[in-house]
């Protein structure tokens, strides 16, 4: 957690929203959770409770960012702070968006049950990369919480195991579709569900990358990781 201010009323106002963050983390890794399960048992019921609770995930982005915007205008943070209170921002848009992420593997997993078509390719790989999915957004909130840059990298590192996965199922798949062309049109509804899943994993890289700015103040998206590892460990 940050370290305490001068200011009490600004640890009492930073505590609230961090708190907020970590409940619709909660929320998000539940959801990415049970896609998978719903996903792995065709469960209609667990599918339609998804849906219902994605809503409320857009409700607390909006609330947490609106909090970030009066605290600032309020208490005018400056270095870490500031760094803080807008990574919290983009934290929230990330997890909204695993959110939606999770919601696109529940409405493709309905269309498959309700196809009929369930069973007729192996999906190993995507069973692999949701449970690595999950892992890492899990590991991301929680050095999110303390601000640990070494687990933060670890996090980006690992993401590029749910990518080797990914790339090996559309390999998979484009072999087994060219073989029989019947198996297309399910063949694309999970290749959208792998896609949202690599999507998960990518959106938990992301709030890795900012405690490593809230923390060495330097903004390492979109370099390479040797560089990014580097930086987070300070060397």
């Amino acid at each position: 957690m940050p370290d305490k201010h001068l200011s009490s009323r600004f640890d009492s106002d930073l505590n609230l929203v961090l708190s907020k963050v970590f409940e619709m983390g909660g929320i998000v890794e539940s959801q990415v959770a049970n896609a998978l399960q719903a996903l792995n048992h065709f469960d209609l019921d667990l599918v339609s409770r998804i849906l219902v609770d994605e809503r409320r995930l857009n409700a607390m982005e909006a609330e947490v960012d609106e909090e970030c915007i009066n605290i600032i205008a309020r208490r005018q943070p400056a270095a870490r702070d500031l760094r803080l209170l807008m990574s919290i921002s983009k934290t929230v848009t990330n997890l909204e968006r695993a959110g939606d992420e999770a919601r696109k593997v529940a409405k493709r997993t309905r269309r498959i049950a309700e196809d009929g078509k369930a069973g007729t390719i192996n999906t190993a790989e995507v069973t692999v990369s949701g449970e690595m999915a999950v892992t890492i957004l899990r590991r991301a909130l929680d050095a999110f919480a303390r601000l640990d840059t070494v687990a933060a990298a670890q996090v980006v590192r690992d993401d590029e195991a749910i990518d080797e996965q990914f790339r090996a199922f559309v390999r998979k798949l484009v072999t087994s579709m060219t073989k029989d062309p019947r198996i297309i049109s399910i063949g694309l509804d999970y290749l959208f569900i792998a896609k949202a899943i690599e999507r998960i994993g990518d959106h938990a890289t992301n709030i890795a990358e900012f405690i490593i700015y809230i923390v060495k103040g330097k903004d390492v998206r979109h370099i390479p990781r040797e560089q990014l590892e580097h930086e987070a460990l300070g060397e």
